[in-house]
């Protein structure tokens, strides 16, 4: 790849300042497949400068000419879409069909979704006497995690232009190939020089300069609660805005009139996507006493039916764990849960038969789970469904609000009204009933420690501004 020891700033690509590089790994096969530049706080400092300078003229550009900009995107954005799905699978393992039908098209949906979004939007209205504006916020500073990556550069990017904001982006350093591929399809589709800038490299270095920055107005992270809360810390002393999407435990309560098979069926299902590396994956499965065997068998059976494997493998449904860190805490989890007394029911520590190379995983079912113990209350990040017990519905609510954390929640029913009625009393961001799609448009963010602000579509462009009243006789 011509441009992965570059970084793209000011609508070029410009050698680093530094001399460290990051190893790109294959988490298939542990084989090295690429490595980019280490970025410093100097380079920070060039690519917010740039940010800064383009925000002078951007940030007043109409409106007409942000949706040019959007459509040109999404024009260049499909001419890679092939090349973009088959380097996500080499750097973090999606299996490739899941690249092609999700983790790309996740990334496009954003762009057509705030384009739609955007051809209506009114940045001015009047109330009363006075004017109310909506004014872009400035330079925003991304931090996009390794587990989506095109999902969330672009509904971040994508929000950011509507607006009419400039942008330094910092992309995981697990994946960053298709971060740099995002950077060209940028550049191609003529995005004005500064606008949008790319440094690779770490957290504690890359990361932390972003959010220490004076010029940064605005923090978009989306990652771990740790590291949220780290960036948070490091933007408080300039006081600038912080809009987090961070972990969760989102509990999946089955109530007695569901299917109970065919939904304790789709529940593990979802759970084991994406390797179980989903911050809003139902890892708490709640099902009632009554039910409960039911729900064990019918989880045992779906895991172990699931087939784990390379992501070019005909037939794959999961790939390996995205990263050697992130494997030994999913192997170190399943060992607590064994140690705590949980009932293994499928998978358990190990790699699946066959599988000598790479970060794979069992996708393991535990039962008896009570929500005191850690694989109930610690957000894993792997093919991990822990299966908990309610006598009442009362007492399902009461487990699933139990967590730290709040960004998402599932409700199984026979009756829609039923599930909305006990979707209401859920604490988190976004639930979703018998499986419905999540929506692209849909706002999206957590309660409590699962972060604040929304992003996508409407609440994604509203979360890139500034409201300003003007007042006259």
């Amino acid at each position: 790849m011509e441009n992965q020891s570059k970084f793209y700033i000011n609508g070029a690509w410009v050698s680093p300042m530094g001399s460290e590089s990051i190893e790109v790994i294959n988490p298939s096969d542990e084989s090295v497949i690429g490595s980019i530049a280490a970025g410093t706080k100097d380079d920070i400092d060039v690519a917010v400068a740039a940010a800064s300078d383009a925000f002078t003229s951007f940030g007043f550009s109409s409106k007409e000419d942000r949706i040019k900009i959007i459509e040109d995107v999404i024009t260049e954005y499909e001419k890679r879409s092939d090349e973009l799905a088959q380097t996500i699978s080499n750097e973090m393992g999606a299996p490739l069909w899941l690249s092609q039908m999700a983790q790309v098209t996740a990334g496009l949906s954003h762009f057509k979704d705030t384009l739609e979004v955007l051809k209506s939007f009114e940045f001015e209205c009047t109330e009363n006497n006075y004017l109310i504006r909506k004014e872009p916020i400035g330079v925003i500073g991304m931090i996009t995690p390794w587990n989506w990556p095109m999902n969330q550069m672009c509904t971040k990017v994508a929000s950011a232009i509507a607006a009419g904001c400039t942008m330094v982006l910092k992309p995981s350093e697990i994946t960053p190939l298709c971060g740099i591929i995002f950077a060209e399809i940028l550049h191609d589709a003529k995005v004005p020089a500064g606008v949008f800038n790319l440094v690779n490299g770490m957290g504690p270095i890359v990361g932390a300069a972003l959010s220490e920055h004076p010029d940064i107005n605005m923090m978009h992270f989306t990652g771990s609660t740790r590291a949220g809360v780290a960036v948070a810390i490091a933007s408080a002393p300039t006081v600038k805005r912080v809009s987090q999407e961070l972990g969760g435990k989102s509990a999946n309560i089955i109530l007695d009139d569901a299917d109970i098979e065919k939904a304790v069926t789709a529940g593990a299902n979802h759970c084991f996507m994406n390797t179980g590396q989903s911050c809003n994956a139902p890892t708490r499965m709640l099902v009632s006493s009554q039910h409960y065997e039911t729900a064990l068998k019918a989880a045992a059976t779906l895991a172990n039916a699931t087939v784990v494997g390379s992501p070019e493998m005909d037939g794959v449904r999961i790939g390996p764990i995205s990263n050697k860190t992130q494997y030994e805490k999913v192997q170190r989890m399943i060992q607590i849960g064994i140690d705590e007394g949980a009932t293994l029911v499928a998978g358990g520590p190990g790699k699946p038969d066959g599988l000598t190379e790479g970060y794979f995983v069992k996708p393991t079912v535990f039962g008896n789970v009570t929500n005191d113990m850690t694989i109930a209350r610690e957000e894993i990040f792997g093919p991990v469904l822990c299966i908990l017990k309610y006598e009442s519905e009362e007492e399902a609510l009461e487990i699933a609000n139990d967590t730290p954390y709040g960004l998402a929640g599932y409700v199984q029913s026979g009756d829609e009204e039923h599930a909305k009625a006990v979707a209401r009393k859920i604490r988190a961001g976004q639930i979703t009933i018998n499986g419905g799609s999540r929506g692209p448009a849909a706002p999206f963010g957590g309660f409590k420690t699962s972060g604040n602000g929304r992003e996508h579509g409407l609440a994604g462009i509203h979360e890139c501004l500034e409201t300003k009243a003007i007042i006259g006789n």
